[in-house]
């Protein structure tokens, strides 16, 4: 590592100290419904057509946000970001994005886009849509494969191209490298610029969920290797901005193939409403690391006093972690690569180190 991406990552970790002091809520996630009308291969909640766990009422979401949240916060300042399942599975979007348009919050949504139309997304910019994270998982054929769904590649590119004609909203598309997907890149990102896209967030599959059954998604280290390399070609190029998503800790490459250093905003920055009322932080973090409850607990009580395993890490410094020399840049790598007695899933820096 050169001595540049040391004082870097050291600037950046003091940075990181101050953070997790003030833990300024930035981000809240809420996942609104379990259903969804793909059953892809990855899915880290098991979502499915019809849930046994039903949608959360918006009337209880929205007295949360007016009773425990916007007393103390100025809700410009936090972006609420409605994910699944898939949102668009609920006919009361709009009416919920109206409502926090109303109180003055940006909101955003996560989709397959399978429920996207025109006219659907022109109701959803006038409830105050802000940001949209659509998903694409390679080139038809190896989509329609990892989604399950013979027609959601066509859809995902539909709404890649509503989006693309307006100015008003902004957007990414994300997507799942895999096996089957990984030789395609070169086409995967032309495609995407030819079709308006700019913003492109690459990640890699860790085993949770439905994942650790499919071989297929795992990557190897080599491929990871490769994929890193990839981004770092494409930010030279400048025609689409790709960046790794917040995985882990990546050695070398911190610098290169994000706009940031690693870090972990759980239980920082960030936090989640989940379906069944759990309080968390990344909606992909689960079991163990739950905080509380909104049917029980009132959440700003439980940002501020909880989160405790999320703001000091340390309980993190054993096995492989123990006498690591990275750690203090990275404290252990992201909380869902944990399972549910702490132990580590996955160590990105160890895959890609020499």
């Amino acid at each position: 590592m050169q001595l540049k991406q040391k004082l870097a990552l050291e600037f950046d970790r003091v940075i990181r100290g101050n953070e997790k002091k003030m833990h300024v809520l930035k981000q809240l996630f809420w996942e609104c419904t379990l259903r969804c009308n793909l059953r892809c291969l990855h899915c880290g909640s098991d979502c499915k057509g019809s849930s046994i766990v039903p949608d959360m009422p918006k009337d209880v979401f929205l007295r949360v946000i007016d009773e425990q949240i916007t007393p103390h916060v100025n809700p410009i300042d936090v972006l609420i970001i409605i994910s699944g399942g898939e949102p668009l599975m609920r006919d009361d979007l709009e009416e919920i994005g109206g409502e926090l348009k109303k109180r003055g919050y940006r909101w955003g949504m996560v989709t397959n886009g399978m429920l996207m139309t025109q006219e659907r997304f022109d109701a959803l910019k006038n409830a105050g849509l802000k940001s949209v994270a659509v998903s694409l998982d390679g080139l038809e054929g190896e989509h329609n494969w990892m989604r399950g769904n013979a027609n959601s590649f066509k859809n995902a590119m539909r709404t890649i191209n509503i989006l693309s004609s307006q100015d008003d909203v902004i957007w990414d598309v994300v997507t799942c490298v895999n096996k089957r997907n990984i030789d395609y890149l070169p086409q995967l990102k032309d495609l995407l610029y030819n079709s308006g896209a700019r913003k492109w967030r690459i990640f890699t599959i860790f085993p949770a969920g439905r994942a650790k059954d499919t071989p297929e998604l795992m990557i190897s280290d080599e491929q990871l290797r490769y994929v890193l390399d990839f981004i770092v070609d494409c930010k030279k190029e400048g025609k689409i901005q790709t960046d790794y998503a917040c995985e882990g800790f990546l050695g070398d490459y911190e610098g290169k193939v994000r706009d940031h250093l690693y870090r972990c905003f759980a239980g920082i920055n960030v936090a989640s409403i989940l379906i069944d009322g759990s309080i968390s932080a990344c909606t992909s973090i689960r079991g163990k690391y739950y905080q509380g409850n909104i049917y029980k607990d009132d959440f700003w009580e439980v940002w501020n006093n909880g989160f405790k395993n999320y703001r000091d890490r340390g309980w993190m410094k054993k096995g492989k972690c123990g006498d690591c020399k990275m750690f203090r840049y990275c404290e252990g790598g992201g909380m869902h690569l944990r399972d549910e007695q702490g132990n580590l899933l996955m160590c990105h820096y160890e895959r890609i180190k020499e």
